[in-house]
């Protein structure tokens, strides 16, 4: 199988990362500066292009907003646990990770990967169930981020908690709800991993009794939470801030 990339970032990220680019298609006629810099990676990775129709690459992205260009790659290559826990060991830094529990629309996938790659997370752990997988839609709301991100998908969620506290690592989990402190109390400097869960549902039952605190983001509006993509900004910058 081949999956497609679209849109400028994304195409510019998939040529620059982990994945072996296939072929780049470029609708006829276009000429830009971003476009002849697509061009000049394609050509440094020995990438062919393809000039084509915008209903062919209509077609392959699978809706018309692709700015002109789509790239085939390789399938995505979920990491597992152990390589998480390698990359961290690898890295000299204390350990940092995001568990998603139950985030299932790929706008906000994609954006929660885009602000754990800018944070320097060593990578996203999901359940394979109640969680959208990486596709063409969640490459393009991380603007490509998830090109240079290790992504994990896990049978059991709560069986990834605590391999994660067996490495020596404390597993927080964001609730507005029995939180323990807020995460601006929290020592947040050592190996830890932050947990998300859905807008709608939280964090599973199961999940909250597998971590190891539960904190919250104090809220001085009306309403009572953020938003998962916006809460992990706030939480994960919040350990980039405390780690300075």
């Amino acid at each position: 199988m081949t999956d497609f990339l679209y849109g400028v970032h994304p195409v510019r990220e998939g040529l620059r990362g982990r994945r072996q680019p296939l072929e780049l298609f470029v609708v006829e006629g276009a000429v830009n500066d971003r476009l002849q810099k697509l061009l000049d990676l394609a050509a440094e990775r020995g990438v062919p292009v393809r000039r084509r129709r915008k209903a062919d690459l209509d077609r392959l992205a699978g809706l018309p907003h692709h700015q002109g260009v789509v790239l085939s790659v390789e399938p995505y290559a979920y990491a597992d646990v152990d390589d998480l826990l390698a990359a961290w060991r690898n890295s000299g830094r204390p350990a940092f990770f995001l568990l998603l529990d139950g985030i299932t629309d790929p706008h906000n996938f994609g954006a929660i990967l885009r602000n754990a790659d800018a944070a320097g997370c060593h990578g996203v752990v999901v359940p394979k169930d109640r969680s959208c997988p990486v596709t063409g839609a969640v490459d393009k709301a991380s603007a490509g981020a998830v090109e240079h991100l290790p992504v994990c998908q896990v049978n059991n969620l709560a069986r990834a908690i605590e391999q994660f506290k067996a490495a020596g690592v404390w597993v927080y989990g964001l609730s507005g709800e029995d939180a323990d402190r807020t995460i601006y109390a929290e020592d947040l400097t050592g190996s830890v991993a932050l947990v998300v869960g859905s807008e709608g549902e939280g964090l599973r039952q199961l999940t909250r009794k597998s971590c190891d605190g539960l904190l919250s983001i104090p809220m001085a509006g009306g309403v009572a939470s953020l938003n998962a993509a916006s809460a992990s900004a706030v939480a994960l910058f919040e350990v980039v801030r405390q780690r300075q």
